[in-house]
Order: structure tokens, then sequence, then C-alpha cells
């Protein structure tokens, strides 16, 4: 693989998972959902390198498989309790240790399977130009939010109760989907935090604004699979080889490993 470039791709995929077993291996359209991120990330023309952060090593050998290099997490990063940013600041530490800086930095999550390679390169345009410091993938909601109170009762969030427009009459609110976000490295090591600065948004299709975390969504996706992913094969990057680790005592579950298969405006009204 070519050395890290400005841009580079982290993909955090531990091995433990409590909703579906072994999910970062669980297929969607035949493809691993490790690998539909790595291969989302290879095929936008913005990323220069893909790294996956695992502690399992079928992940890591998916991820290598599929055209990315493996940072190996270690212990105290792999938990429940540990944070996506403990994750991406051990991968920045592994990089700077072998000579690489990255200037920008996109973080996506393998539960987000349909992640366009376009809204990759559009959030690190905003990012690399200056527009903006910190990118995050939102779907346009018009959803009528209610919260309960300490009562029980229902109270109105982001409405009047009284008041029901209609939805064509509403300007739509933006819903957070994790798939990725982008940001420059040195400023997420000086904040410890994804959002930060100017905060900017792309809007991605809320069809395919999936996070794949229980039975339900690894099903929805499988139905939905065959009518957003794209026909032509993606694009892959030559990589050097990198010897595939050995099985460990966490990969023991069974291995759902499939086989292979211009700066626009931001919607918040920046220049």
């Amino acid at each position: 693989m070519r050395p890290t470039g400005p841009v580079v791709a982290v993909v955090p995929a531990r091995a433990g998972s409590k909703g579906i077993p072994g999910k970062n291996l669980r297929a969607v359209g035949g493809r691993s959902l490790v690998r539909r991120a790595v291969e989302s990330a290879l095929a936008a023309t913005t990323i220069d390198a893909v790294v996956v952060s695992t502690d399992g090593d079928a992940i890591a050998a998916e991820a290598v498989s599929a055209g990315a290099r493996v940072v190996r997490r270690p212990p105290e990063l792999s938990g429940d309790e540990a944070s996506s940013e403990s994750a991406l600041l051990h991968v920045l530490d592994a990089l700077t240790a072998t000579g690489e800086e990255p200037e920008v930095v996109v973080f996506l999550q393998a539960t987000s399977p349909f992640i366009d390679p376009a809204d990759l390169d559009a959030a690190v345009t905003r990012v690399r130009d200056g527009h903006a410091d910190s990118v995050f993938a939102a779907a346009p909601s018009h959803a009528f939010l209610w919260r309960l109170g300490a009562d029980g009762s229902a109270r109105a969030v982001n409405h009047d109760q009284a008041v029901r427009p209609r939805r064509q009459d509403r300007d739509p609110e933006f819903r957070e989907t994790g798939a990725f976000t982008a940001f420059r490295a040195a400023a997420f090591r000086e904040h410890r935090h994804r959002f930060h600065g100017r905060v900017e948004l792309v809007v991605v299709d809320g069809a395919g604004a999936i996070d794949v975390d229980d039975p339900a969504d690894l099903a929805l996706a499988s139905a939905l699979a065959p009518r957003l992913d794209r026909p032509e094969p993606r694009r892959v990057r030559p990589t050097a080889r990198i010897d595939r680790p050995e099985p460990g005592p966490d990969d023991h579950a069974p291995d759902h490993r499939p086989t292979t298969e211009s700066d626009a405006p931001a919607p918040n009204g920046a220049p």
C-alpha cells in the first residue's frame, strides 16, 4: 500500500459485539460490514489510505483483503466503555510512530453499510479547503419529537404541540447518521473530540442512513442492499502484501465473511 497521504480514513472495528455477535464481519449484500466501509473509502477520490483499528484477527484479515492497513488495538481500548475518539487517537499515534502525519482524518463507522464515496469527498473537500473544521453525515428529518416528563406525560421537543404545520411548510432538521465525520488531525488532537470549531454537515440519502446495531437493522440493510448498492464494482487500489495474522481466541465464532466482490456549498450556508 502506498504511504499514508494527507487524507486517511479510519474504521474502528472491535471484535466484540453484544447486539450482534461478530457484527463487523456480518454480510450485507454479499460483503462484510468492515469490507463495505473500506471499499467505500477506497472509492473516494480524496482519500489516500484506509486504516482499520481492531483487536480481532478475522477482522484484521478481512480489512487487509479489502485493501486497508491494520492497526491492532490494545485490550484497554477494546472494551465496551472505550470511546471512538480513543481508537482514533491511538491510530494517529501509531502513524506518527512510523513518520506519517495525516492532514485530514475521515472517521467511518463500519455499521453504516451504505456510505456513498461522493459524500466522503464532499466532507473532505469542505475540511481541506478550510470551509469547515468538522463535517459529518446527516439525513433530513421532518419528525415531530416528544420527550417524557418526570410525571410520564409527553412534551413536545422541536415543535409547538398546538400547531401542526404541513410537512412542506416545515424546514427540515437533520439527524446525525454516524456514518462518517471528517476533520483535521491536528485539531482533533488538540480538542480530543470530533466536533470542534466550525461544524458543518453533508446531507446524505435518508433511505440508506442505517446504523446496524441489532438483528432487525441487519435484516433491513440486507433487504435494501439490492436497491441501494451500485451495480458497478468499486475501485480498489493495489496494495503491498501484508501478512495476515493467525486466528486468535476472539475469532472462534462462525466467520460470516463473504467472498470479495466541485466543492458544492454546504447546506448550512457556508461559502
